[in-house]
């Protein structure tokens, strides 16, 4: 009787084990894929575990929901006021993936739908609110770059706030009405051309000292060397040169002068 009832017992718990596996959900989470699973009947969603790549098996009665981790990017073309109320028409870019490891919270607070929910309404926020703190002369230019890194910086922190890391936000193209454009683009022609006329005169103006420089070092050269170049040190130097030249081949008769000077001459060079 004992035997009879084990037998039973074992037969039963493999019949269970059967039913269970033959009705379990088998899901494979491919790359670039993670996964969160929610046991309805117990703890609810699992937000601290989540699913590698791999070959799964659940019970069929929890639900195991599957995020693509991978970058994506949306682009958005959006209508924005500048300082003064000026519309301004921006496309942006943003890549972004969920964190690996904070699938679970991401999908309790936002869900499968994220990216519309989160991401986009997040990323045209950012980029009204910075854009309202310029003019549309900034944005168009002067500080295009300053404005760009602003939208960066506060897009890339309330999306990683959100367990989404942003990794980068490009503006393609700002668009103003053509009147605005064309007056800012004057403006900085004329900003470039005032430049450059200054940078002539700058340099007509450095090219004039470095000249009254060099004459004045001319000038200070000749009069030192005026005055060094006393009688008698011209004598000297004329009868060093003329015993120079009385030393050449050419050179056929040397005549002693007279008068103050009293140089020779030389005489019969052929």
């Amino acid at each position: 009787m004992k035997k009879t009832t084990t037998f039973w017992i074992i037969l039963a718990v493999i019949v269970v084990i059967a039913l269970i596996l033959t009705s379990a959900t088998f899901i494979t989470i491919q790359p670039g894929e993670r996964g969160v699973i929610f046991r309805k009947f117990t703890t609810g969603l699992d937000k601290e575990h989540v699913y590698r790549p791999g070959f799964k098996i659940i019970a069929p009665w929890n639900d195991m929901y599957l995020y693509n981790v991978k970058e994506q990017q949306e682009e958005e073309e959006l209508d924005v006021l500048d300082k003064n109320g000026l519309n301004i028409a921006m496309d942006v870019s943003v890549r972004f993936h969920p964190l690996y490891e904070r699938i679970g919270h991401l999908h309790e607070t936002f869900g499968k739908n994220y990216v519309q929910q989160l991401v986009v309404p997040e990323v045209r926020s950012t980029v009204r609110r910075v854009a309202g703190r310029y003019t549309a002369e900034e944005i168009y230019s002067t500080k295009r770059k300053e404005v760009e890194t602003a939208i960066k910086t506060e897009t890339r922190k309330v999306l990683k706030d959100n367990y989404v890391d942003m990794k980068a936000l490009l503006i393609r193209s700002i668009r103003l009405p053509d009147q605005i454009k064309n007056a800012i683009e004057k403006k900085l022609k004329e900003e470039q051309e005032a430049l450059a006329y200054e940078y002539r005169l700058e340099r007509e103006r450095s090219e004039a000292e470095r000249k009254e420089i060099q004459a004045e070092g001319e000038a200070r050269a000749n009069q030192i060397i005026s005055e060094s170049l006393t009688p008698g040190l011209l004598r000297m130097r004329g009868i060093e040169a003329t015993l120079k030249l009385s030393e050449s081949q050419n050179s056929k008769v040397v005549v002693i002068g007279s008068g103050d000077s009293g140089l020779p001459v030389i005489l019969g060079n052929q």
